[in-house]
């Protein structure tokens, strides 16, 4: 939580946030919704005016009485630098204060280099995108970063990741905050992505809400009454190493028989290329290129969804994991809406449909009436959206008033 020093600096907090969560609003609004003094209203609207971070858009509406100048939001005034990546792909981005981007722009992870290599590669595509996006380096208020690892992030740490291994211990917001000279903040790619998909995609704002993240790893982001579950240590969401079989394959994380190490795209790409080499015939291959090494899980969902029938066995497989493992979580969490990656059996409708009919048929009926299942919205811009949502929150964040010296230090420390 936030601290200030004077009330009207909490005022001026509060007046801002009004505006930018219910904006267009008069005066006349912005009153009725704080319960601030007409006149304190009058002068903090006139400094953030004056400061360009409140904008007035035109007259109100009202049919009777005097016509009130409305405001709202000056999204434009500032900006947040955004970057997302997992052993696949990095995503920068530059996004104003509405989570819209300016300018993005990816590139394939190098993790030849090991931590020292993707430090730099993170900082540099960093930098890129932001002399791309022309945005002044002082308008610049926070960066964010979407990891794919077990985080730390009050502490802004990455601390173990199960699918890039040397990525382990990496104290990201020291660094970046040395280099860029402005707030950082780290969250899980799954929770960046799952928020966006809430706010601006597929979730239309469900308040009780799972996204299922589907690349590299397996991740699940929990919504629950409309705020991101995080948990005790930041474990929450760990998904993809729930134990889904008894002595099963070894998983990446160190234990046996993990969702992601039966389901995930690298293991559904091992089990297809293994067939392939055993002599079996698939079309996975010639969308391969005719090279085993290529395959990949997404090639094998595009065969299936064209006919091949040894990737449809594949998928199927994979679809009951999912769906059983599902099935669990909406007995346990029982969410309105389940949101699946759209890399999840390439965006098929059919994929969907199956994958919902399994977990309707293996959970509790009280939990899955009124469940709704549908693919994200987003894209490849939904985690660095996510993060530019999430320092927004934390930006706005009405702040608590700071208590007199002599209420909160013991007496001997103040003579």
């Amino acid at each position: 939580m936030k601290h200030v020093s004077s009330k009207r600096e909490r005022d001026r907090a509060v007046v801002l946030d009004v505006v930018r969560r219910f904006g267009p609003l008069s005066r006349v609004d912005i009153h009725q919704l704080t319960r601030l003094r007409p006149g304190t209203i009058s002068l903090l609207v006139r400094d953030l005016l004056d400061q360009g971070q409140v904008l007035a858009v035109g007259p109100s509406n009202n049919p009777l009485g005097r016509k009130q100048v409305l405001l709202r939001l000056n999204e434009d005034h500032r900006f947040i630098a955004a970057i997302e990546y997992d052993a696949e792909v990095v995503v920068a981005a530059v996004l104003n204060l509405a989570a819209k981007v300016a300018c993005r722009i990816s590139e394939p992870t190098y993790l030849e280099g090991g931590i020292e290599g993707l430090v730099r590669q993170l900082l540099a595509a960093t930098e890129k995108v932001i002399r791309r996006a022309g945005v002044d380096p002082a308008a610049l208020v926070a960066v964010g970063a979407a990891d794919p690892s077990l985080i730390d992030a009050q502490a802004g740490v990455t601390i173990t990741s199960s699918t890039i291994d040397f990525w382990k211990g990496v104290p990201l917001q020291k660094i970046f905050e040395k280099r860029f000279r402005v707030p950082f903040l780290l969250e899980s790619n799954t929770r960046a992505r799952a928020a966006a998909e809430r706010l601006l995609g597929a979730g239309q704002l469900a308040q009780d809400m799972l996204y299922l993240d589907y690349g590299t790893g397996i991740g699940l982001g929990v919504i629950s009454e409309g705020r991101l579950l995080h948990g005790r240590s930041g474990c929450a969401g760990e998904f993809g190493h729930t134990h889904v079989a008894v002595g099963g394959p070894a998983c990446r994380c160190g234990s046996f028989g993990c969702l992601e190490a039966i389901a995930g795209a690298p293991a559904l790409a091992a089990r297809a290329r293994g067939a392939v080499l055993d002599g079996g015939s698939s079309m996975v291959l010639e969308l391969a290129g005719g090279e085993p090494d290529r395959i990949t899980g997404y090639l094998v969902f595009e065969a299936a969804r064209r006919g091949d029938k040894m990737c449809a066995a594949l998928v199927e497989d994979v679809e009951q994991y999912l769906g059983l493992s599902l099935a669990n979580v909406v007995n346990l969490l029982n969410p309105s809406l389940v949101v699946l990656d759209r890399r999840l059996g390439h965006g098929d409708p059919e994929f969907l449909e199956r994958l919902a009919r399994i977990v309707r048929r293996q959970a509790l009926s009280g939990a899955t009436d009124g469940l709704a299942f549908r693919f994200s919205e987003l894209g490849p811009a939904a985690g660095v959206m996510g993060m530019a949502l999430l320092v927004v929150e934390r930006l706005f964040e009405i702040p608590s008033l700071q208590p007199p010296q002599f209420m909160t230090e013991p007496a001997a420390a103040l003579l």
